[in-house]
C-alpha cells in the first residue's frame, strides 16, 4: 500500500497498480488479502523487442527488480535444470504478462 491523497493505492508484489483510485486502508488490506501471492507461481509470458515471446516463471520479486526464468515445457521446475534467467526492472514492465 502507498499513500495516495486521502486514501491508499494498492500495488502487487511486481509493483503493478491494483487500484484505479485511492481506497480506504481497510479496502486496501482486503484487496491484498484477496490477491494473495499465488499469482507469482503462475506461468507468465515475456515479450521481447524483436516480437518473440517466451514462457517464464517468476523466480524473485523485490523492489530491486524481478527475475524470471525460461519455462518451456515446465523445464524451470525440473531437478538439475539451469533455465535461462532474465532480470527485469521494478515495477515489472508490461512485456511481462500473465497467461490466459
Amino acid at each position: 500500500m502507498v499513500p495516495d491523497g486521502d486514501g491508499f493505492g494498492v500495488r502487487d508484489l511486481l509493483g503493478r497498480e491494483r487500484t484505479a483510485q485511492p481506497v480506504s486502508w481497510l479496502e486496501a488490506e482486503e484487496l491484498l488479502d484477496e490477491l494473495g501471492i499465488g499469482y507469482l507461481a503462475d506461468r507468465w509470458i515475456l515479450g521481447f523487442a524483436d516480437g518473440t515471446e517466451r514462457p517464464v516463471r517468476i523466480a524473485e520479486a523485490s523492489a530491486r527488480g524481478v527475475t524470471v526464468v525460461a519455462d518451456e515445457f515446465g523445464a524451470a521446475s525440473a531437478v538439475g535444470a539451469t533455465p535461462e534467467r532474465f532480470r527485469l526492472v521494478f515495477p515489472a514492465p508490461p512485456e511481462l504478462r500473465a497467461t490466459g
